[in-house]
């Protein structure tokens, strides 16, 4: 249906809602900071991966979480007004040990893939 400036007025979207527009890769799981190898061998390309590419994209992906939790970190403390809203202090103690959670899992990894290097 055409409206007063002769365009139509009823336009289908462009990306039909419902279906999603990307997929999930190896890639870009390791880019938003996941490290679990449980998960990464859900990608059938990290069985064809090297210990030495799959020890990197693991500590790539653990420096890409900090990053994360750091950024959260800044943000929470720097909400406006933080000193009247005390329920941020348990997320920001919240995300401390999530990072000391992290730091532990790396060492974790650099134990176990320094013997298969």
């Amino acid at each position: 249906m055409n409206d007063e400036f002769g365009e139509l007025s009823e336009r289908e979207p462009k990306n039909k809602p419902g279906k999603p527009t990307s997929k999930m890769t190896l890639e870009k799981a390791i880019e938003l900071g996941e490290y679990d190898e449980d998960f990464l061998s859900t990608f059938p390309e990290w069985h064809n991966l090297s210990n030495n590419i799959r020890f990197n994209y693991i500590l790539k992906a653990i420096k890409n979480r900090r990053g994360f939790l750091r950024l959260n970190y800044a943000e929470t403390f720097n909400v406006l007004d933080y000193s009247l809203k005390p329920e941020l202090k348990e997320v920001l103690e919240k995300i401390n040990i999530r990072l000391n959670e992290l730091q532990k899992d790396e060492e974790k990894y650099r134990i176990k893939y320094s013997s298969k290097l």
